[in-house]
């Protein structure tokens, strides 16, 4: 399951807006026959991809095989034909599933589909790590918004600025991070002070990769999470400025947040927005004497 894991963040990119998922098959005596992984929206999933990767000799080694699924195989009629009858045709003798797809069309069908046809199914295998892979997407279906991500930098006596000015709190290697977020991430969303005053480009410029859909937010043009559902944004950046993450947090619409802490002090400025108390700490790292600390809402 650790190689599903593995091979289904291969599809981060261009697998949305479907979910990432990877496949392992796997012979009686232990040995890999084939692996594969959903590589874009629109073509094989991963159990399509894992199946083509198995050698012709080695087909007959199938009707005792294990596939393990990070993600429950589909089992509807979408752009490409269900998994599981696939599995079904192929004759494995077992599946292994991470998680169950939380998506309407599925929800546990896949794998009763499987069990009808005399399949062992065993489901919850490293059934947290598979959640969280795909965490935008099952948020998105469940709460029909976008994964919120909060984001800012700060002083270590917890300003975002000098005296109202803009300060450069990142180094040049957690700017290249950011980028790489924002190369992941659908949409990112600044308010209207903070566009105004730093003309943001919030665009993907030290890194590889699309740019995120840019949105300012204002009186004139408040946040509209069912029109963002609409358009199939899975994920929602927020980067600024206080007010405006602060007014997140106070909503209780947060997912993740973000916060890089520099050794710089200033003697007055914008403070930084009050981590909710029910944050919980996901992940801490250094870079360049700069600490990032990962949050994550664990209620949702």
């Amino acid at each position: 399951m650790r190689r599903c894991l593995q091979l289904a963040t291969n599809g981060r990119q261009n697998a949305k807006p479907n979910p990432m998922v990877g496949a392992v098959i796997v012979s009686a005596s232990g040995r890999i026959l084939g692996e594969g992984y959903h590589v874009r929206c629109g073509e094989g999933h991963a159990e399509v991809n894992a199946f083509a990767s198995v050698k012709k000799e080695d087909e007959p080694l199938l009707k005792e095989a294990t596939i393990y699924v990070s993600l429950e195989p589909c089992s509807h009629y979408g752009k490409t034909p269900p998994c599981a009858d696939l599995i079904i045709k192929k004759g494995v003798r077992r599946v292994v599933v991470g998680c169950i797809d939380e998506f309407a069309k599925v929800q546990g069908r896949g794998i009763q589909k499987l069990r009808d046809a005399g399949i062992e199914v065993t489901v919850g295998i490293l059934e947290k790590e598979c959640q969280l892979l795909n965490r935008r997407f099952f948020t998105y279906h469940r709460l029909h918004r976008p994964y919120i991500i909060l984001k800012w930098a700060q002083t270590e006596n917890g300003f975002i600025d000098d005296h109202g000015k803009p300060l450069a709190i990142s180094t040049p290697f957690t700017k290249m991070l950011v980028h790489k977020m924002r190369a992941e991430e659908d949409a990112i969303l600044v308010g209207r002070i903070t566009d105004e005053r730093e003309h943001p480009q919030l665009n993907v410029r030290e890194w590889v990769g699309p740019d995120p859909l840019r949105m300012v937010l204002d009186h004139e043009h408040p946040l509209d999470l069912q029109r963002l559902y609409d358009q199939q944004i899975q994920s929602l950046i927020v980067e600024g400025g206080a007010k405006t993450l602060q007014s997140f947090i106070d909503q209780d619409l947060w997912d993740e947040i973000r916060v890089e802490t520099s050794p710089l002090k200033v003697d007055d400025g914008t403070p930084a927005p009050i981590i909710p108390a029910d944050a919980v700490i996901t992940d801490c790292q250094e870079y360049d004497g700069n600490i990032i600390t990962y949050y994550r809402d664990t209620k949702k």
